[in-house]
């Protein structure tokens, strides 16, 4: 009896073991789950410092002036720019998408009307209405909720990018700091190499952002689009979230063609699809031919990944995210097994 009480009481302490890691992993998990968020949010503010020390380099480079004046023009011409085309072009996209957003109900129903003509269309209407249609919409809300709502993340993202453009040294010597003396030079290295990558990047996608809406701009205007601007506009701005953003740009200029006849929409729909194409294969690589190539699989695969963990801040920021992973692979393993096969001279 006493024998089978501490084989019982053996097995209590083990369950409760057991439950204690569970418990423990659990509580890790969502600790590191909202750490995510807070180090995406970093990442955000270092690609905001990443952009202006960009154009202090384009500065310094054609006046030799000191690195302070060069910062701070380069800040002040983004400023202008931005003020520019909200001055010039800012009433007009904003009536433009107060017109559009009026008319989503009635392309809504339009698109409805032109889907139930097909057996195809009819399965999609089933898949977005009812039950269905509310999780959709549940799953569209998750993936776009953030930490601190969008405005606080937006917040926190702007001047932490400010202080990293401040004084990026006191940040970059601070986390050089930290490793052991040997690693020293191999992560000031691995800093500057992700700091050429994600220059490289980013004037990538603002290049490929503008071609996009000009191009878009102008394929509306042939095919005789109303609020052509502002869904030139969405259109490159949704270019930097590769794969899912042009398609979700390319939607409001289906249903909006669609109001106007069927082929319409369909030719609509075939242009952005075409001018995405040009852009991927065309204009992306002439772009990225002197930076780092990242496979496209990889791509859809890390934005489905992050975005699941942390949401819409994820997809945004999976490219750029991939790029310094694959460097920090680079740097610190394949090129060890790189030079550990080399043969002894």
């Amino acid at each position: 009896m006493t024998e089978e009480k501490k084989d019982l009481n053996l097995f209590a302490k083990k369950v409760w073991i057991t439950a204690g890691i569970i418990a423990l992993l659990v509580i890790l998990i969502f600790i590191l789950k909202a750490a995510f968020n807070v180090l995406l949010m970093i990442f955000a503010g270092s690609l905001i410092s990443v952009f202006f020390h960009g154009l202090a380099d384009l500065v310094e480079r054609n006046t030799n002036w000191k690195r302070s004046w060069s910062m701070a023009v380069g800040v002040l011409f983004t400023f202008v720019v931005i003020g520019s085309m909200f001055y010039l072009m800012g009433a007009k996209i904003s009536q433009q998408a107060s017109e559009m957003s009026k008319e989503i109900p009635g392309l809504v129903d339009t698109a409805e009307s032109k889907l139930k003509e097909s057996s195809i269309g009819r399965k999609i209407l089933y898949y977005v209405s009812g039950n269905n249609s509310q999780k959709l919409m549940n799953s569209f809300q998750q993936i776009f909720r953030t930490s601190f709502g969008v405005v606080g993340d937006l917040y926190i993202i702007f001047f932490i990018g400010l202080f990293f453009t401040v004084r990026p040294s006191m940040y970059k010597d601070g986390f050089v700091k930290l490793m052991p003396i040997a690693a020293k030079p191999g992560a000031v290295r691995v800093l500057n190499r992700i700091s050429g990558t994600l220059k490289g990047w980013l004037k990538g996608a603002l290049l490929a952002m503008l071609i996009i809406a000009i191009f878009t701009f102008i394929g509306l205007k042939i095919v005789g689009m109303p609020m052509a601007l502002a869904l030139a506009v969405m259109a490159g701005f949704l270019n930097f979230i590769p794969n899912f953003g042009p398609l979700i740009a390319m939607i409001p200029a289906v249903l909006l063609g669609l109001t106007i006849d069927t082929n319409t929409g369909l030719i609509i729909a075939l242009m952005y699809v075409g001018i995405q194409a040009m852009e991927s294969n065309v204009v992306t690589p002439m772009i990225q031919n002197a930076i780092i190539k990242i496979p496209p699989a990889m791509i859809i695969i890390s934005q489905v990944l992050i975005g699941t963990l942390t949401g819409g801040l994820g997809i945004i920021l999976a490219t750029p995210l991939l790029a310094v992973v694959i460097v920090i692979i680079d740097e610190l393993y394949v090129k060890n097994q790189a030079d550990a096969i080399q043969p002894a001279k």
